[in-house]
């Protein structure tokens, strides 16, 4: 009986206990409850106005441009091109070192990356992280069994220079290809015009009226008439001319006081001639010479006809160091009539000021104020280039040769031909051609400058050039995108220099409207060869 009571008495004092640390735990739990509802209570009174305007203001996502996001530094589209640059890399290194199986992988992983990006590309919306978050992980964990692969950093860095400079040499070939096929395609008459010239031949030879009002504008007084306007052009693309002409005319108040004096060739004066006298220029006179007429323009008066006509010289530029450089490959540098602008007071001896304009030019304003500016007795009035420092004469000329730095300034300020006012008579006075001779027969081998008529300009000019608002010619719509267009709209001539003329396919489309508005396309003969 006591041992039963002295067990009972035992399980007794044991039971006690339980209940004791069960009524502790009780307790406890009853505090940590009662502070942890008194602590949120605190965060709602100190806060009650953040979580009153996350609760109303729910701003919606907003669309975001795949370009934008990968910018942002926190974005998962950007992680995701990080890493998939980064696998680009190891794939390269996976490879080399025969490790396929990796490469594989590397390679799947960023197949599914691309098409994320895609994805959310198309949808135009953020990349979430539910979409992002798996892919970065895999990517993450692959890049890591690469780095364990003994692919180091500087292995990654050695393998990765060897593969840009291989980019970088396959990306200058592409450039260089990309420009001589441009070249190539710019000095093509496109099929269009040049059906236009075989139509035109023909009606010049089968139409004998044709060549009699011709010769009636040849024997014109108002050729010589020094009170009107004259301007002048040379060239053998009969849409470009008549373009400047119409552009001329068109915005003046006065088209019958305006003169063109155009030079071409022999294969395209039969086509202009019928041209020009088959359309009506608003009263426009229109003479049109070709430059075999020039019977005076012989190698024994002119430098640079002698060079053109050398056969040392023609392999020099068809096969010599200049056929490595694409841009000296077009024909114009070789061309006489691009060298015709030296001999203007030869070729109108009776004229005392002419406007001067390229083929590849579009006129939005008057020019006839031009001819009343005065020029403080200087030959030539251009609009000057050399707000940027590659326009400037070093850029042009060879100035290590003593010829030219005892003479000239290499910083002196470079400009334009394509719309100049030439002052013939102050030309003649300063025997502005003889001058030009004697820089060609200081260049007969190429060493001042190599090709061109900008560069021995510059120096035939020099100190003779009254420089032009720089609104009257503005240049650059064949290459130049992105040209403000307020200062297109303020330009008196555009200037379409460069490869991307605007008569060619590939000229530059917010470009081109300017020029196809002074062509006239309702001719039959243009739309009969529109098909062409």
């Amino acid at each position: 009986m006591r041992r039963r009571a002295a067990d009972y008495r035992r399980r007794r004092r044991f039971s006690v206990w339980i209940w004791v640390l069960l009524g502790l735990l009780c307790i406890a739990g009853i505090i940590l409850l009662f502070i942890l509802q008194n602590q949120e209570y605190k965060d709602r009174v100190e806060q009650p106005l953040l979580d009153k305007k996350t609760e109303t203001l729910q701003f919606p996502r907003t669309k975001q441009n795949l370009t934008d996001e990968s910018a942002n530094p926190n974005s998962y589209a950007r992680q995701l091109l990080e890493q998939m640059t980064l696998a680009k890399a190891y794939i390269v290194i996976a490879k080399e070192h025969n490790n396929h199986h990796l490469a594989w992988e590397l390679t799947s992983n960023i197949r599914t990356c691309q098409f994320l990006l895609s994805k959310a590309a198309m949808k135009n919306n953020p990349m979430t992280q539910e979409e992002a978050q798996p892919l970065i992980k895999t990517l993450s964990t692959l890049i890591f069994k690469a780095q364990e692969a003994h692919y180091d950093i500087a292995t990654t860095i050695m393998t990765m220079k060897s593969h840009i400079q291989a980019l970088e040499e396959r990306a200058n070939a592409a450039t260089v290809q990309s420009t001589l096929f441009g070249q190539l395609a710019s000095e093509a008459l496109p099929k269009n015009l040049h059906c236009l010239n075989v139509k035109l031949l023909a009606d010049w030879l089968t139409n004998n009226t044709l060549h009699d009002v011709t010769n009636e504008i040849k024997n014109s007084p108002r050729l010589l008439d020094n009170s009107l306007y004259h301007f002048c052009m040379f060239s053998d693309n009969l849409m470009a001319v008549s373009a400047v002409v119409n552009s001329t005319i068109s915005n003046t108040d006065n088209p019958k006081q305006i003169v063109f004096h155009v030079v071409t060739n022999e294969a395209n004066y039969g086509a202009m001639q019928a041209w020009f006298v088959t359309n009506d220029f608003k009263g426009c006179t229109i003479e049109v010479k070709k430059i075999e007429d020039l019977t005076w323009l012989t190698a024994s008066y002119s430098p640079v006809v002698k060079k053109l006509t050398q056969q040392d010289f023609r392999a020099y530029y068809f096969e010599g160091p200049l056929n490595d450089e694409p841009k000296f490959g077009n024909p114009k540098y070789v061309s006489l009539l691009n060298h015709l602008r030296f001999y203007i007071p030869e070729i109108y001896p009776h004229l005392e000021k002419v406007i001067f304009l390229d083929d590849d030019v579009i006129v939005q304003k008057d020019l006839t104020p031009l001819f009343s500016l005065d020029l403080h007795g200087n030959v030539n009035g251009a609009v000057e280039t050399c707000l940027e420092a590659f326009h400037r004469f070093y850029k042009y000329l060879n100035f290590s040769n003593p010829v030219l730095s005892s003479k000239f300034d290499p910083q002196a300020c470079g400009w334009a031909f394509g719309l100049n006012v030439f002052d013939l008579v102050a030309w003649r006075n300063a025997n502005v051609t003889g001058v030009y001779h004697f820089w060609e027969e200081q260049n007969s081998d190429g060493l001042l400058w190599k090709l061109g008529t900008l560069p021995p300009g510059l120096l035939a000019f020099y100190g003779r050039t009254e420089p032009l608002d720089r609104r009257w010619h503005v240049l650059g719509l064949g290459y130049d995108m992105n040209i403000d267009n307020r200062l297109i709209e303020s330009a008196g001539v555009i200037h379409f220099n460069g490869n991307l003329k605007p008569w060619l396919k590939f000229g530059i489309g917010r470009y081109k409207v300017l020029w196809e508005q002074y062509v006239n396309r309702s001719h039959p003969y243009l739309l009969d060869c529109v098909a062409v």
